[in-house]
């Protein structure tokens, strides 16, 4: 009888573990549509499926929810990129251009979108701020690391640190200008002269 009941309880959490993720991407995809007021534990729980009983036994708040959904999909994006590491150009200007785009890519689709309803929300409220605050420094550390690893970086060189960072930083503020209107166009000639700036202080 022991050695069956790892079996039995399998099916179990294999269900528990794919309401979990349904009730993770729902909560992100409902962010970006509907904002933080828009977004409540039931809506996200209708559109994952789920009852907001189940939801609510995986997230006991509303802040638990949308805090783990953006910090489960951005590592899952991260990890895509990291992925892709072995797919780029060799090191040189066409792999520090696609490094930077896959950053951007990063900051104007719907997880960004979802995270900046949960900022602008964070600003008035305390307890989401703080839970916030941590989030998007881990976030952002691990985006960094993730740039670092695919341009091949070495951080120990003058400026090379700051540049970096700086790629990411540029990359939200495009994030930000995409929100309202399709900016491609112009993010494209913006992304193609700041790739031949991080190319030269990646060789310098």
């Amino acid at each position: 009888m022991t050695s069956s009941a790892p079996a039995a309880r399998t099916p179990r959490q294999d269900r528990s573990r794919a309401t979990r993720r349904r009730l993770l991407e729902a909560a992100v995809e409902c962010l970006a549509e509907l904002g933080w007021n828009g977004s409540t534990v039931l809506v996200v729980a209708e559109r994952a499926g789920v009852t907001r009983g189940a939801a609510q036994h995986h997230f006991r708040t509303r802040e638990d929810l949308f805090t783990a959904a953006v910090e489960h999909v951005a590592a899952e994006r991260l990890a895509a990129v990291l992925a892709r590491a072995g797919q780029l150009p060799p090191p040189g200007p066409a792999r520090t251009e696609a490094v930077v785009e896959m950053i951007v890519h990063l900051y104007t689709g719907p997880l960004f979108r979802a995270a900046l309803h949960l900022w602008v929300a964070a600003a008035t409220e305390q307890p989401l701020r703080e839970r916030i605050v941590s989030l998007e420094n881990h976030v952002g550390r691990e985006a960094h690391r993730a740039a670092v690893e695919c341009l091949g970086a070495d951080e120990s060189a003058t400026g090379v640190r700051e540049t970096v960072q700086a790629t990411l930083d540029l990359a939200r503020g495009l994030g930000l200008a995409n929100l309202l209107t399709d900016d491609g166009p112009r993010r494209a000639g913006v992304v193609r002269q700041w790739s031949r700036l991080l190319d030269a202080a990646l060789a310098g």
